[in-house]
C-alpha cells in the first residue's frame, strides 16, 4: 500500500505568498474569536428561551445543554469556525475559502462517499467489539417517530460541525503549515495534537481520558493521512461525518449527547470502568481507524480513494 504524495505536493504549494506564519497565527486567532462569540451568543439566546420555556430557571444553563435543544444550539455555534474561516481566507490571505478544499477547489463526493461508507463499516465492527467488553445497551428515550423527525436536522447539523473542525484542521491549519515546513511533524502533528485534545472531558477518569484520546489521535492521523493520499478535504469530511453521526443517532457512549440516539451504552465518563478495559477500548479505536485506512487506501479495496489533480 503506497501513497502517490504528488497530490499533496501540489495542495500544499497552492497558498499564495500571504500564508506566512505570523499570518496563519493571526487567522487562527480570528477563527477561534469567531467562534467562542458564536457560542456565547447561541448558548445564551438559547438558555434564555430554553429557560422561559421551561418555566424553570434553576435548571439554567446545565439543564439547556443537558437537552435536546441544548445539543441542537451546540452544533450550531460551529458556525462560527466557518465565518471565522471566511473572514481570514479573504481578509488575511487574500484568497478564497474554496482553496482550502483541495486542488480543484471543491469536494470530492466520490471521496466524501468512500470515507462515510468505510468508517461506517469499521463503526458498525467497532461497536460490536465495545458490546462484547460491556454488554449494557438499553433503548434510548427518544421514540422512533420523533427520531425520523429529527434525523436530518441532525444530519446536516452534524456536518455542520464536522465540516467545520476538518476545513480548520486539515485544511486551513494543515496546508499552511505544509507550505512553510517540510516535515510532517510540523505540519501533520500539531493539527492532530490540537483537535485531539478539544476532546478531553473533565467528567471522566485519567484512564477512560487516556483511551479516548488515543482513539481520537489515531482517528486524526487517519483524516490526515486520506488528505495526504488525495489532496482533497472530501474522503476526511465523509470518515469525520460517519464517525459523528454513529454517536449522535444510532448509539451513544456520551450520557451528554444522547438525546438523539436510538441505543444508549454504558457512558464513557460513568464509574466503574477499569484500567483494562480502558487498554482495550484504545485497541478497539485504534485498530478500527488502521482497518479504515485499508478500505480507503489498499489497493484492491473498492473504497479506495484517488489522488486528485485540478
Amino acid at each position: 500500500m503506497t501513497i502517490d504524495p504528488a497530490a499533496f505536493e501540489r495542495y500544499r504549494h497552492s497558498p499564495n505568498v500571504r500564508t506566512t506564519l505570523p499570518r496563519l497565527l493571526f487567522g487562527t486567532g480570528i477563527v477561534v474569536l469567531f467562534w467562542a462569540a458564536t457560542t456565547v451568543a447561541v448558548l445564551v439566546g438559547g438558555t434564555y428561551a430554553f429557560i422561559a420555556w421551561q418555566a424553570t430557571p434553576s435548571s439554567g444553563i446545565q439543564g439547556f445543554l443537558a437537552s435536546p435543544l441544548g445539543i441542537l444550539t451546540a452544533l450550531v455555534s460551529f458556525a462560527g469556525i466557518w465565518i471565522g474561516l471566511w473572514v481570514a481566507m479573504r481578509w488575511v490571505h487574500g484568497e478564497k475559502l474554496s482553496a482550502l478544499l483541495g486542488n480543484s477547489r471543491r469536494v470530492s463526493w466520490s471521496g466524501f462517499l468512500k470515507g462515510l461508507i468505510a468508517v461506517l463499516i469499521t463503526s458498525f465492527i467497532s461497536e460490536v467489539l465495545l458490546y462484547l467488553l460491556q454488554p449494557q445497551i438499553t433503548r434510548g428515550p427518544i421514540g422512533l417517530s420523533s427520531w425520523l423527525l429529527f434525523a436530518i436536522p441532525i444530519a446536516a447539523l452534524t456536518l455542520l460541525q464536522t465540516s467545520s473542525e476538518e476545513v480548520l484542521f486539515r485544511g486551513y491549519l494543515l496546508r499552511g503549515l505544509a507550505n512553510r515546513f517540510t516535515s510532517p511533524f510540523v505540519w501533520a502533528l500539531p493539527p492532530a495534537l490540537l483537535f485531539t485534545s478539544l476532546h478531553w472531558s473533565a467528567s471522566s477518569s485519567p484512564a477512560i481520558n487516556a483511551c479516548v484520546l488515543a482513539s481520537i489521535a489515531a482517528f486524526a492521523l487517519l483524516l490526515t493521512l486520506i488528505v495526504y493520499a488525495t489532496g482533497n478535504l472530501g474522503a476526511a469530511l465523509g470518515a469525520h461525518l460517519g464517525n459523528n453521526l454513529t454517536g449522535f443517532l444510532l448509539i451513544s457512549h456520551q450520557e451528554s449527547y444522547n438525546s438523539f440516539a436510538l441505543f444508549n451504552a454504558r457512558p464513557l465518563e460513568g464509574p466503574g470502568w477499569a484500567t483494562s478495559d480502558a487498554v482495550l477500548i484504545a485497541f478497539i479505536g485504534i485498530a478500527c481507524s488502521l482497518l479504515t485506512i485499508v478500505l480507503l487506501l489498499h489497493q484492491r479495496s473498492p473504497l479506495r480513494v484517488a489522488a486528485e489533480f485540478p
